[in-house]
């Protein structure tokens, strides 16, 4: 029969078996920390009882008790007895750490026979009624599902009739009045007594953690998180210890090292006369760990001692409960730390430096994640001291035509308003609408339901946007979990740095600030009340910014995200490009994007989008579709020509001698075109001047002449430099010309011409003829030659269906580069723009696994991609040449993506600018996680220079 129950110190500690905290606890007793004794139900088990209509398995209860009878002779107590009551503590824990996400229950085998007599022998009754009062309010909630609330409103009216203020003022008179109010109140609400059987309430309590394995916020955190559904969770069995046994007991979390900023020192908080959910939960501010040194300094250098020795066996940050009673340590778990994406890199580096790590460790400890939290945006201060800002709207649309110090020099400044503040636990800067309910930030996130309020303030999600939300609340709770998603960031009016706000909210990577109140903030019902007599009210806006400290700003203040990493991270991503064997550019149209992308650490610029760079010249691109003749459209390219050059030598001198490939104009035509609507109604309030009314009408005429039924599938990429070559020509010409007038200055730049949105290689040979023309006129006209290479886009699905063809011969593709966007809306038939009225129920009920339009869809789209790699390759190696092959959709940036481009055989991605650190990281990991790609993709190390 398969073993299901097992002491701590019979264990073999395997995750999979006993979950992470089992795991942790029995390698603790083995090394010999001073571990409570206790024993862990196996995870398997929890999937069987679910599987078995919430039914044990067979003999399981029998172990258990059994398992109960042997940690009372180890610590001679009795579960259930009077006189000496073994109480134990029943928790979660998978293989997988999902902090608060499951459930816990304390205090178990309690009930008020025992505490009554107890109180009498020992004298200590405040203790006894104060832990009894938490068991019946905690079993409540996660056994009986009833709402905290009403019992927290309960303990709020026993203190004001005290007149106390903190919970653990409360006497043994006041604790006995409380429990009765909350015996009834259970009774009312679940409909039968309390449980007072200890077996039953152990009974009850470990099917609740089982259970909880499927609640609302364990399911959504294991899907934001990719963790599997089916591991389930182990159930831990632990002697009670008590911080809130006296005066002379306590409860603490610690971190072996700072989890904000990775700095080598212990650093946590504790709580005198408390139990562990008092710390984690917010309710009281806790002290740092450091102060224990003065109140307890012997158990301070046994926690210093048993944390290095955790730490040193791990080889990993470890995030550590413990509790003291009467005077004398236990601890309780050890897990490895949450922490944000600056100090995951600085620890990982560090480790690497004093010998406990390698560097291929290293990189794998680095997670994507972490590097996107490190590019922690920030307000743009003139002066902090003085809270004077720089006062410039749409900062970031700024950023891509200007540099920071060109758009400062000019800019006006104001005086923030600042309104609070609290303690720092999520880095970072952010500005949003406030909402002060977590269902209402989903809902309000998701699109569900339109915000209670006029939203002025976006940020970006995919490829569209969505109302920025700052989350406020007394305090979070696991309960909170989707609102956190759905926020960017999150102020709590109480709870420390180890709260549960602080250590979710930094872990998916918001901005946090918690202990809000400390600054007078006073949070009632759906308003936010300032020490200076601001009110906040659902809608309003504020800005948050957390660093050394965590500060709040009435209003909207400027925020940019910064493009230097910090110093080990950066070291971190060296390591990782000496490994990765599939390369990082960047789609970078304009000057400031490619130094942005350089600044990163990109190759090369794998897409420049010729169209976006007419975005601010937008008039004479209109021009030239409405031009009525050849001639007149001439005229205008001629025009344009000088733009598109002089963009050209920016890019190329910018990118020194990396390789910069550029797509020839792929215009859907509506996007530069004024709206018909828009022009009619210009028409109308114009009427009587015919000299306008003459103009808009022709341009009505062009409006409809152009108008498409769809026009992501009309008149754009090669069709337009087909039907229109003259297009085609200015723009080889312009590149050419660019390139050798930067190569006279001593740069040696390699173009690379992409044809876009072929569907065949007739398409292509035919545009490299005008190409191939063009750049022999230039080289003859200049006596100057420049290497350079024609290849294509694929993203349309007929073209990599013919990738032989396209690639074949002298004059077929020196290159293919995925345009991952539009071959997913070709090959599933979606379209980005309305995908969102659907897309959602189909990842809800796995009619898909992942957003095609963030993550390749391989089992469809990919398998297009793989028959387009292993067809291109082996028809340039039959012409005698290395087809280069890349991504350059937005999935160029994914880390999912990435690796699976890498197991094709691709040798690059390209991405937006502020994603090549995350995707140089995924890189590596590929490389790191995969074997070779295989042979048949004729992918060769290392790659041949192509120039």
């Amino acid at each position: 029969m398969t073993k299901r129950v097992f002491l701590f110190d019979e264990s073999d500690p395997n995750p999979d078996i006993l979950g992470g905290k089992g795991a942790n606890l029995a390698i603790m007793t083995k090394v010999g920390l001073p571990v409570p004794p206790g024993f862990t139900i196996t995870t398997q088990t929890c999937i069987d009882f679910l599987n078995n209509q919430a039914t044990y398995p067979d003999q399981l209860w029998e172990d258990v008790l059994n398992a109960l009878s042997k940690v009372e002779n180890s610590t001679a107590k009795k579960f259930g007895d009077k006189e000496s009551p073994l109480l134990v503590s029943v928790r979660s824990g998978a293989r997988i750490s999902m902090p608060g996400m499951m459930d816990t229950v304390l205090n178990v085998g309690l009930n008020r026979e025992i505490a009554d007599s107890l109180s009498k022998r020992t004298g200590n009754g405040r203790f006894l009624k104060d832990s009894l009062r938490r068991l019946i309010q905690m079993f409540g909630n996660v056994v009986c599902h009833l709402s905290t609330e009403p019992f927290e409103e309960l303990l709020e009216k026993q203190k004001q009739k005290a007149g106390v203020k903190n919970d653990n003022e409360l006497d043994e008179s006041n604790l006995d009045e409380l429990i009765i109010e909350f015996l009834k109140h259970f009774e009312k609400k679940y409909g039968s007594t309390f449980p007072e059987d200890p077996k039953d309430q152990l009974d009850m309590a470990i099917k609740a953690v089982f259970s909880s394995w499927n609640n609302r916020r364990a399911i959504n955190y294991r899907n934001h998180e990719d963790i599997p559904h089916d591991i389930g969770t182990a159930v831990n069995i632990q002697t009670m210890v008590f911080g809130n046994f006296d005066a002379n007991s306590g409860t603490g979390v610690l971190f072996s090292r700072n989890p904000a900023s990775g700095e080598k020192e212990i650093y946590g908080e504790f709580l005198m006369n408390a139990q562990g959910e008092d710390v984690v939960a917010g309710i009281r501010t806790p002290l740092a760990i450091q102060s224990l040194k003065d109140n307890q300094p012997e158990n301070y250098d046994k926690l210093a001692e048993y944390t290095y020795k955790l730490e040193k066996h791990y080889r990993e940050m470890q995030d550590i409960e413990f509790t003291i009673e009467e005077g004398k340590l236990y601890v309780l778990q050890t897990r490895t730390g949450k922490r944000t994406g600056v100090s995951a890199a600085k620890i990982a580096h560090d480790m690497v430096q004093e010998g406990l790590i390698n560097k291929e460790e290293a990189i794998l400890r680095v997670t994507p994640r972490n590097v996107e939290a490190s590019l922690f945006p920030s307000i743009l201060w003139k002066d902090q001291n003085k809270l004077e800002y720089y006062n410039v709207q749409d900062l970031e649309e700024k950023l891509h035509s200007q540099s920071m110090q060109e758009i400062v020099k000019t800019a006006p400044t104001k005086i923030a308003k600042a309104i609070g503040e609290g303690l720092p636990a999520g880095p970072g800067a952010a500005c949003g609408h406030v909402v002060f309910d977590s269902d209402l930030a989903e809902a309000i996130e998701s699109g569900n339901v339109d915000p209670p309020f006029n939203v002025t303030h976006y940020s970006k999600k995919g490829d569209g946007k969505v109302p920025s939300l700052i989350l406020v609340k007394k305090e979070t709770s696991p309960e909170d979990f989707h609102g956190m998603v759905a926020s960017l960031g999150i102020v709590t009016m109480t709870g420390g740095l180890t709260s549960h706000a602080a250590l979710v909210g930094r872990q998916i990577g918001k901005r946090v600030i918690v202990g809000a109140a400390t600054s007078k903030m006073d949070l009632r019902g759906a308003s936010l009340r300032t020490a200076d007599g601001t009110i906040i009210k659902t809608g309003d806006i504020i800005s948050v910014e957390i660093f050394d400290k965590g500060l709040i700003y009435a209003g909207e203040l400027p925020i940019y995200t910064p493009t230097k990493l910090p110093e080990e991270l950066e070291t971190i991503l060296d390591w990782a490009d000496d490994i990765a064997k599939i390369k990082v550019r960047a789609n970078a149209d304009k000057q400031n994007d490619t130094r942005i992308a350089i600044d990163f650490k990109a190759t090369g610029t794998g897409l420049a989008r010729t169209e976006h760079q007419f975005f601010d010249t937008l008039e004479i691109m209109q021009e030239m579709i409405l031009a009525d003749t050849k001639a007149e459209r001439i005229e205008v390219l001629d025009r344009m020509a000088v733009l598109q050059k002089d963009d050209f030598v920016k890019l190329f001198m910018t990118s020194k001698n990396r390789s910069v490939t550029i797509r020839l104009l792929d215009p859907p035509l509506h996007e530069f075109l004024p709206k018909e609507l828009e022009i009619r109604e210009r028409i109308w309030t114009q009427i009587m001047n015919p000299v306008s009314t003459e103009y808009n009408a022709k341009i009505l005429r062009k409006v409809v002449f152009f108008s498409e039924a769809n026009p992501m599938l009309g008149l754009r990429g090669c069709r337009l430099g087909l039907l229109y070559p003259e297009i085609t020509i200015m723009q080889a010409r312009a590149i050419i010309e660019a390139a050798l007038e930067v190569k006279k200055r001593g740069i040696t730049p390699h173009p690379e011409i992409m044809v876009p949105l072929i569907a065949s290689a007739k398409e292509f040979t035919e545009t490299r003829k005008i190409i191939d023309k063009v750049a022999e006129e230039v080289f003859t006209a200049k006596g100057e030659r420049i290497d350079y290479l024609v290849g294509t886009m694929i993203e349309i699905p007929r073209a990599a269906l013919t990738a032989d063809e396209v690639a074949a011969g002298e004059n077929g593709a020196d290159f293919f580069s995925f345009g991952t966007n539009d071959l997913h809306q070709m090959t599933l038939g979606f379209s980005r723009d309305d995908v969102g009225k659907f897309l959602p129920y189909y990842l809800e009920n796995d009619i898909l696994d992942v957003d095609p339009f963030q993550t390749i869809d391989t089992t469809g789209t990919g398998k297009l991609m793989e028959m387009c790699v292993e067809l291109g390759r082996n028809a340039a190696k039959e012409a005698g040449k290395y087809l280069k092959i890349s991504v350059c959709g937005e999935h160029g940036g994914d880390p999912v993506s990435i690796d699976f481009c890498y197991r094709i055989g691709l040798d690059m991605v390209s991405c937006s600018p502020y994603r090549v650190p995350v995707a140089r990281l995924a890189a590596a990991h590929a490389t790191m996680n995969n074997p070779e790609p295989d042979p048949k993709y004729g992918k060769i190390y290392p790659m041949p220079d192509m120039h």
